[in-house]
């Protein structure tokens, strides 16, 4: 059994000054696979000392040479991309194949910043067109600076590849706190650090929960920059840390988003894509479309097709080659959305289909899909994130109708539109709440596109040139020429 005693700080693995332990389990056998250390300020101090000291050096260097350690980061991840598939799936039981959809964007994500940092070199010095006569302005970017990232357990490799590598194209040196959850996937980041000579202090990956690691990291004044995906309990914390002392702060938090079928499509495609935005991952995705808003006139087909493919979704070992859906990441996820199945059942809600329906495994923390059909808007299932695969759907007999709906949550972060017509789907689109919103497919992330939300779903955007942004800040030189 594997002990995660140690921090990665300024270049080498050193005995963590904390003393509790945590257990980190195989969601599938429930066994306890390793013990994790949770931490302790004296850790964090360590290794914000660390990343200060390199701050200087690395950000001096050049964007392309700051390039090739990006793309050693995309090369090492190819090089392990079968034993991190399989480490993935171990440690948050997601099915092998999605783990491998993890690993190749996130090697994607590390290629593209590794060319935003070439790019940023001609982006530096610039001049700005103005109209005064005899003045030179021209345009700078620099680091934010350290930067405190914190990421959730639910994409391993992902989400770490979403806030390291625009740091690192930026010139900013790290302190990442990965999921005391799922500990394993990223702590081959310190290894992927060594392996390609990464400068000492870069990069300090320090495993803990949020009481070890977590508070003070958000906490500690020599953090420039603060980066967190998570729940909103725990981001609106991070946001009153940020403000002592007033630091750069980007938040990805819930949603509750919707998907929108509109009555002139084929039931069976529609259900297609309405399988991949909710069940996938188990259902604790961030963008999951987990309220169903769809045009009266076919619902009936479309439930009838919903049920058809969830009874056919195969739940089991998600290291299995035929497995669909493995359980959910902890007992404590597990639990959560069992709650809301109570919830459910207290309301009254209609269930096409939920966990009468199947056997699930023996061992694991299974939750069996779930689809309420004529869900109440005012039911706490379609207007709180649940994080599992439970879908909610309401019948709608207007565009209009559909786009109020839609746009009545508290969350923002992204939406489906599913039509017979592009243009209709596009025009519905451009009028949803969302910072990002899907048409006529399913759920396509690419590094290039912005990913974020507006409303209660956080603050800023990763990924794409604002990604890059996020780290960096804006400087200009004004005089005579």
């Amino acid at each position: 059994m594997q002990q995660l005693d140690h921090q990665y700080i300024n270049g080498r693995w050193i005995p963590s000054q904390g003393h509790r332990r945590l257990p980190v389990t195989n969601p599938y056998t429930e066994e306890t696979i390793a013990h994790v250390t949770g931490g302790d300020p004296a850790d964090v101090d360590a290794a914000v000392s660390a990343a200060r000291s390199a701050l200087p050096d690395w950000r001096a260097l050049r964007g392309a040479e700051r390039a090739v350690y990006l793309e050693g980061f995309a090369d090492q991840l190819t090089q392990r991309r079968e034993s991190l598939m399989r480490l993935s799936s171990t440690n948050n039981g997601k099915a092998l194949a999605e783990a491998g959809v993890d690993l190749d964007d996130a090697i994607a994500c590390y290629r593209y910043y590794a060319e935003q940092a070439r790019t940023l070199d001609g982006r530096q010095g610039q001049g700005i067109e103005h109209d005064m006569t005899g003045i030179e302005a021209r345009g700078y970017y620099d680091p934010v600076g350290v930067a405190g990232l914190i990421t959730p357990w639910n994409f391993p490799l992902v989400t770490s590849a979403w806030k390291l590598a625009p740091a690192l194209a930026a010139g900013c040196t790290v302190v990442f706190k990965p999921s005391e959850v799922i500990p394993l996937p990223e702590q081959q980041l310190a290894d992927i650090a060594e392996a390609i000579d990464l400068p000492a202090g870069v990069l300090n990956l320090l495993h803990g929960d949020g009481e070890g690691i977590g508070a003070p990291l958000t906490a500690h004044p020599d953090i420039d920059k603060l980066s967190f995906t998570g729940s909103n309990r725990v981001g609106e914390t991070v946001m009153r840390a940020a403000s002592e002392g007033t630091r750069n702060v980007s938040l990805e938090l819930g949603g509750k988003s919707p998907i929108l079928v509109m009555d002139d499509v084929d039931p069976e495609q529609a259900a297609d894509w309405v399988m991949a935005g909710i069940y996938f991952n188990m259902g604790q995705v961030c963008s999951a479309t987990s309220r169903l808003i769809v045009h009266d006139a076919i619902a009936d087909a479309l439930y009838d097709a919903l049920a058809r493919r969830i009874d056919a979704i195969r739940l089991g070992d998600p290291l299995a080659e035929g497995t669909d859906m493995g359980p959910l990441t902890s007992a404590r996820q597990r639990e959560s959305v069992m709650q809301y199945l109570d919830i459910a059942r207290q309301e009254g809600l209609t269930a096409v289909r939920d966990e009468r329906h199947r056997k699930l495994p023996d061992h694991g923390y299974f939750v069996a899909p779930t689809l309420y059909r004529d869900v109440p808007t005012a039911s706490r299932l379609w207007n709180e994130e649940i994080f599992g695969p439970v879908l909610c759907g309401h019948s709608i007999v207007s565009d209009d109708d559909a786009i109020t709906l839609a746009n009545t949550s508290d969350f923002g972060l992204a939406a489906t539109v599913i039509s017979g017509d592009n243009e209709r789907a596009k025009r519905i689109g451009r009028q949803l709440q969302a910072g990002i919103i899907w048409f006529n497919g399913e759920q396509i992330i690419m590094p290039q596109a912005s990913w974020g939300g507006v409303k209660r779903s956080g603050i800023g955007r990763e990924l794409g040139p604002w990604g890059l942004q996020a780290f960096l800040e804006v400087k200009h030189l004004i005089g005579p020429e």
